[in-house]
């Protein structure tokens, strides 16, 4: 193998790469929108896409590419940006559940569209149309993603291969959204909410991702049990980060408010932990406040206080810790290149020790 062949990308250099290949794949779809259609939707999905997010997804794929044995090319690259898509649909979709009003420092794309309503005094409800183009804005960006995966430029045998595990993480992610649903009005347990990350978040973060590369470039089946072993310990810790930033986190690092997940009543595991172990005063606190759409700030103040007060907090923070040494411990047993396993080392770090 060549010296050009082991070198690994810088995060940065990956990321623009991965930049440049969506915004030459979303200029592409510009001569094919209808014609009398308002152009509103593409402008703003354009926006959205490349204006933001760590693409912490298409990097993964990457590297499951390159540790089954691809070499760096414009194909894996294409390949791997098809991802992001698939994200941006899962994030516009999200946040029309979860009614979250910002997200990457910017006004969702609902409420985008909502005030866009507004400002143009049109006829019937703001909110809604925000919520109805959104929509459609989400399924746009699934469809693209399909798309994008298929025309990356890798023989057809080998997308074939990698689709396999993209057709699975899609049917998880939207199964775990669906039981997200049944989780926020079901027991709220512990169990409960670790089964909603594993589905919703851990595996199409980290596991799937490196799967779909692994398989695009014809691994064996080995090497996609050790990124199952790496992966989902490493995705839980990375969705357990998140639910800590959304209530703790700095709104002007993160680009999304600390009110939304406490306003929602979102069944985090670091809530539920807060309730198990809640006295009766601060269980009553909990039902008046956690959940409550008109929350401000001195009561999400309360709540970040009973989270703390109770033990919550260091305990997430505890099971972060452990599923980081989870995810290293068979990082450093898979079968893998010095050059992925020191990239991937990198990920995992960035992807736990991170304030955004």
């Amino acid at each position: 193998m060549t010296l050009e062949a082991t070198r690994a990308p810088a995060s940065a250099e990956l990321r623009q790469r991965f930049d440049t290949a969506l915004a030459t794949f979303i200029d592409r779809q510009d001569p094919a929108w209808p014609d009398g259609a308002p152009r509103g939707a593409l402008d703003s999905l354009r926006r959205f896409i490349l204006a933001g997010g760590k693409r912490i997804r298409p990097t993964f794929c990457y590297w499951g590419w390159r540790a089954g044995g691809g070499d760096d090319c414009p194909e894996v690259i294409n390949a791997a940006a098809a991802l992001e898509l698939f994200h941006a649909f899962a994030l516009i979709h999200d946040d029309i559940i979860d009614g979250s009003d910002r997200r990457r420092g910017q006004p969702s794309m609902h409420r985008f569209f909502a005030t866009m309503h507004h400002r143009h005094s049109w006829r019937g409800d703001s909110l809604a149309f925000g919520r109805n183009t959104a929509l459609l804005c989400g399924d746009l960006c699934a469809a693209w993603a399909e798309q994008m995966f298929h025309e990356c430029g890798l023989p057809p045998r080998q997308i074939h291969q990698g689709y396999a595990a993209f057709a699975l993480m899609r049917t998880e992610v939207i199964a775990g959204q669906y039981l997200d649903l049944v989780s926020g009005v079901g027991d709220g347990s512990v169990a409960s909410a670790l089964t909603v990350i594993r589905m919703k978040a851990a595996r199409y973060t980290v596991t799937r991702p490196l799967q779909i590369g692994a398989w695009l470039a014809g691994a064996p089946r080995a090497l996609y049990a050790a990124f199952t072993d790496f992966g989902d310990p490493l995705g839980d810790a990375f969705q357990l980060r998140d639910d800590v930033l959304g209530v703790f986190g700095d709104p002007t690092v993160t680009g999304k408010s600390t009110l939304d997940d406490l306003r929602e009543g979102k069944p985090t595991v670091m809530m539920a932990l807060a309730r198990d172990a809640a006295t009766r005063d601060q269980a009553a606190r909990l039902a008046v406040l956690f959940g409550n759409p008109d929350l401000d700030a001195s009561g999400a103040e309360a709540l970040r206080a009973i989270i703390v007060e109770t033990g919550a907090l260091e305990q997430i923070e505890q099971m972060i810790r452990v599923r980081a040494e989870a995810a290293l411990a068979a990082l450093a047993a898979a079968p893998l290149p010095a050059f992925v396993r020191a990239a991937l080392t990198d990920q995992a770090e960035a992807a736990i020790n991170r304030s955004l």
